[in-house]
């Protein structure tokens, strides 16, 4: 239950700006350097500029503010550094402060929105207020809390005074009667009065190994209807031929004989 503290006026509140998330980007090439501003009645404080911070930047840094007696709300702006042009504007939000000046802590993200209303990120702000404890009467519009609702202690009496009877008890094992249906004769003691099997040892022939069957087709050698040759054949009688007549006009002398004339 929220609660307002009366006489807030002169206590100090404690604010660390941790950071922002998701910023809004107003460079196009280089990344943003941005910084933030928190304003409560005539006091002001700026925090150092992040340099190359982006969307994401860091600062860890602590103010301490001191409280008006009727003003609960702190402003934050977001601003972009630029060296040459006029500070670009990223967005603001207002922190309430009933939280925490009524449980003395509050690390709630607040949304940032820029001037056409959208959404501009989010600041990370820590408020710590030590003088939550001190005074502090109920909110108007809040009804002051029930008494908390006490269950009645539950009965640990068995439903049934005694155990329930079986509804189908189970008969004993020596109550079963035999089964009626005719067992088989036992084997007899003497196995000889059993007819002696067809394939007894002592007709199966013991000589091994059985004899060979007769060979009813004896192949015959095929007729050679071709005479053996020798090997290897007789040579061939060389061949002789008969060599050019001298001074044949087939055959004209060359320059010189048996010689070419040299290519032009």
């Amino acid at each position: 239950m929220l609660t307002t503290p009366s006489g807030i006026q002169g206590h100090l509140l404690e604010v660390t700006v941790v950071g922002c998330n998701k910023l809004k980007n107003t460079e196009w090439i280089s990344r943003q350097d941005p910084y933030v501003c928190l304003e409560y009645a005539n006091t002001k404080f700026r925090t150092r500029t992040c340099t190359d911070g982006g969307k994401n930047p860091t600062f860890r840094e602590k103010f301490v503010f001191c409280l008006i007696e009727g003003l609960r709300e702190l402003n934050v702006n977001v601003w972009n550094s630029n060296s040459l042009t006029q500070d670009d504007f990223i967005g603001s939000t207002r922190v309430q402060l009933q939280k925490v000046l009524s449980q003395g802590y509050d690390d709630t993200p607040w949304s940032l929105q820029s001037k056409s209303g959208r959404s501009a990120g989010e600041v990370r702000l820590i408020l710590h207020y030590a003088n939550a404890n001190s005074s502090a009467i109920p909110a108007p519009g809040y009804a002051p809390t029930a008494p908390p609702y006490g269950a009645p202690a539950a009965s640990h009496a068995p439903m049934y005074s005694t155990l329930p009877p079986p509804s189908s008890p189970y008969m004993p094992a020596a109550s079963y009667l035999p089964s009626p249906l005719p067992s088989y004769p036992p084997p007899p003691a003497n196995p000889a009065a059993y007819p002696p099997s067809p394939y007894s040892p002592a007709l199966q022939p013991t000589a091994y190994p059985p004899k060979p069957l007769p060979n009813a087709y004896h192949p015959q050698p095929l007729p050679n209807a071709y005479p053996l040759l020798p090997y290897p054949p007789a040579p061939y009688p060389p061949l002789t031929y008969p060599h050019a007549p001298q001074g044949s006009p087939y055959y004209p002398p060359g320059h010189y004989p048996g010689t070419y004339p040299p290519p032009y």
